[in-house]
């Protein structure tokens, strides 16, 4: 019988490239959604039988219901996820569906991990954050610690060139998470930081080699401190490409009135027009991706350092990647964890690794 896989919002930059993935890997049937009726140029997937569109809204409880209880996997693209609830994954528990998301928030992520016995009851094994950042680089810390003794401290840095190929929806994720300050794992207690602050100039493999990037609120701040037991600091920050967008980044986040930043008018506003001059800018830098982690520890009694690197040209395409191959893994019950999960706690570096190899992606891994 012929998996059911359902991806909503699929028909976005983010949720296309996991729909893309999962038609290269799998025999599964694929349905993607959208709110409005879809027109040949709005898709752009496999020919043939194996994907087909839905419309429907999150808003339609019934007809979202119904969806899901026809499906054998559920991926939620749906996003800004700053905007969602939990609701998805609350009623693919109750259908007894897995279930896979590209969230990317604090909120969302602390809402989707309350369901977690819930989850474990029902045998529905259910992922969070799987995309690129988080997702890929989550299982790049993983390997990481896995090389030490002890983990002391995780530096984690991201670096997407123009838009990333992912469309608006990640400029809107970029300036919804300058609105407020956050909690980082600092030095073994939560400290308040402030977001687009720090810059530090991070040296990543070429083309991007000596780029600036800052504080950013991500959702592996606060879960990879439970997740490796021991950690100290846990620091996320995030950088563009050209380097005077982050420039504007930075006066969005501490020049503009927080009461202005917080009107979601002025988010779109800012999201349109910067996607606007990303049109232009894409044509030099390109819409690929980097990714850092650094990870320090003991390993044989002495402090040492391991790091990861990840390059990919298309940010979207690489989120992808991190999305499908794990949609591969439910689907060929290679990987079954009821609960609700993130992905660095549900995903091996047996499997990640082998995932990373089918799909040409190349990490390159040494000590400092």
């Amino acid at each position: 019988m012929t998996d059911r896989v359902l991806i909503l919002g699929g028909r976005g930059r983010i949720g296309s490239s996991v729909a893309e993935d999962i038609a290269t890997h799998t025999q599964a049937q694929i349905t993607i959604t959208g709110r409005s009726p879809a027109t040949e140029k709005d898709i752009t997937l496999p020919s043939g039988g194996q994907v087909q569109f839905l419309v429907l809204d999150l808003a339609e409880v019934d007809k979202l219901r119904e969806a899901i209880a026809n499906s054998d996997l559920v991926i939620h693209c749906a996003g800004p996820f700053h905007y969602r609830d939990a609701n998805v994954l609350k009623t693919c528990i109750e259908q007894g569906v897995n279930y896979l998301d590209v969230s990317d928030h604090r909120s969302f992520t602390s809402k989707a991990l309350k369901y977690h016995e819930e989850a474990l009851a029902a045998g529905v094994t259910a992922i969070v954050n799987t995309g690129i950042f988080p997702g890929i680089s989550n299982s790049m810390v993983r390997h990481d610690v896995e090389q030490l003794d002890q983990v002391e401290k995780i530096h984690l840095s991201y670096l997407v060139a123009g838009s990333g190929g992912a469309g608006i929806t990640v400029m809107r994720t970029t300036f919804l998470g300058l609105q407020h300050p956050f909690e980082a794992w600092l030095d073994g207690k939560w400290q308040i930081v402030k977001p687009y602050s720090e810059r530090e100039v991070v040296n990543f493999p070429s083309p991007y080699n000596n780029s600036g990037v800052y504080w950013f609120d991500m959702p592996e701040t606060f879960t990879l401190p439970e997740a490796f037991p021991g950690v100290k600091t846990v620091i996320t920050k995030f950088g563009s490409v050209p380097d005077f967008y982050n420039h504007l980044t930075w006066i969005a986040a501490h020049i503009f009135p927080k009461w202005l930043m917080q009107r979601r008018g002025m988010i779109e506003f800012l999201s349109h027009v910067s996607h606007f001059m990303t049109d232009v800018t894409n044509n030099f830098s390109g819409i690929g991706v980097a990714v850092r982690s650094e990870v320090t520890g003991i390993k044989n009694g002495e402090q040492v350092v391991y790091c990861s690197n990840l390059v990919h040209e298309n940010t979207a395409v690489a989120s992808g990647c991190g999305t499908g191959s794990i949609a591969q893994f439910l689907l060929a019950g290679k990987l079954k964890k009821p609960g609700v999960w993130p992905v660095e706690e549900a995903l091996s570096t047996d499997l990640f690794m082998q995932a990373m190899v089918s799909r040409g992606v190349k990490i390159n891994h040494h000590w400092l």
